[in-house]
């Protein structure tokens, strides 16, 4: 990519609406050749970034899904050791029927070891790709414990891992390295450090409208609009303070699907109210999502598809074939 505007483009080409701040973060990263930290809200759309970036560099797309208790080995490597039991037991018969000199014992001490015997995990598989290298997405890295970040920074900082019976592993080809945080626990400031920093909001009614349009290209241009208005009020006070969550962009999207399969022409309280588990995945939030609340939300978002309109934010064409962001 040359620009950022480059980017954007390639990024729409496959159904990803990025701004102008996160397309510089990540064409920084790029060219800088440094891993992208994106903190933000779940369902902003964090993780589909690294998937387009994957399909408009043409790389393979490796990913590391972090959770609570993950130890090392999950992320870089650990050995086949049902191979290297066989392994030895055949040395054993070896020695039984003559015996094996101090140099023999060496070498196979070393072959236990081999390469053949190594099972890479997605840290290993990343710096092991062949040109142009991979996308390394480290999803989740919050849900991660804290002897697991101190793990990963001497990957981060110099993009290579040491593997105490074979030695340090540098890049073969230096892979596009985004780390994916929800924020449920402040990071490190030493992972920070040797990355970029994004925070990933949540998108404009505009963005979110071309999202909605990607993915949902059966719905009405009228309830398209629709459901981008009401799921931005849903994220807006007053309504933000009724729920404990507000949907994120995959909700928008499988909730214009689910009005389409209903062939909803335009909602209504009932049936908002009727499709609030799409939105909502908390009971609390389901529950609190009454018909007269309903009814609010409609003319808070009938009013800002006038406003809209009137700003001159006329609807543009999306081809039907464009992945969506989720």
């Amino acid at each position: 990519m040359k620009s950022v505007d480059d980017l954007i483009s390639a990024l729409q080409s496959v159904g990803y609406y990025a701004d102008r701040r996160l397309a510089t973060a990540v064409f920084l990263a790029m060219r800088l050749q440094r891993p992208l930290l994106l903190e933000g809200e779940p369902g902003v759309g964090k993780t589909e970034l690294a998937k387009a970036l994957s399909a408009v560099l043409s790389r393979d797309l490796i990913r590391l899904q972090c959770y609570d208790g993950m130890e090392q080995r999950e992320a870089l490597y650990e050995w086949n050791y049902t191979a290297q039991l066989i392994h030895m037991r055949a040395a054993e018969s070896a020695v039984a029927a003559k015996g094996l000199s101090s140099e023999g014992v060496a070498t196979l001490e070393k072959e236990v070891y081999d390469v053949k015997y190594l099972i890479s995990r997605p840290l290993l598989q990343a710096l092991q790709a062949p040109a142009p290298g991979a996308v390394l997405l480290i999803d989740e890295v919050d849900r991660a414990d804290q002897p697991f970040e101190a793990f990963l920074l001497e990957y981060l900082g110099e993009y290579q891992v040491t593997i105490p019976e074979m030695g340090t592993v540098k890049a073969t080809s230096q892979p596009l390295t985004i780390l994916t945080s929800n924020r449920t626990r402040e990071l490190n400031d030493a992972v920070k450090r040797r990355c970029l920093y994004h925070w990933l909001d949540y998108p404009s009614r505009e963005r979110e409208l071309d999202i909605v349009r990607a993915r949902v290209p059966e719905a009405s241009e009228m309830l398209s609009a629709q459901v981008a208005s009401m799921v931005q009020q849903l994220r807006t006070q007053p309504f933000a303070g009724a729920f404990q969550r507000a949907p994120g962009i995959a909700e928008s999207v499988d909730w214009a699907k689910a009005l389409v399969a209903m062939d909803t022409l335009v909602v209504d309280p009932e049936v908002m109210q009727d499709t609030a588990g799409i939105l909502f995945k908390q009971r609390d939030d389901i529950a609190a999502m009454t018909q007269a609340l309903a009814g609010d939300l409609l003319e808070a978002a009938a009013a800002s598809e006038q406003d809209a309109k009137a700003g001159g934010l006329t609807p543009r064409p999306t081809p039907p074939s464009a992945a969506s962001l989720m």
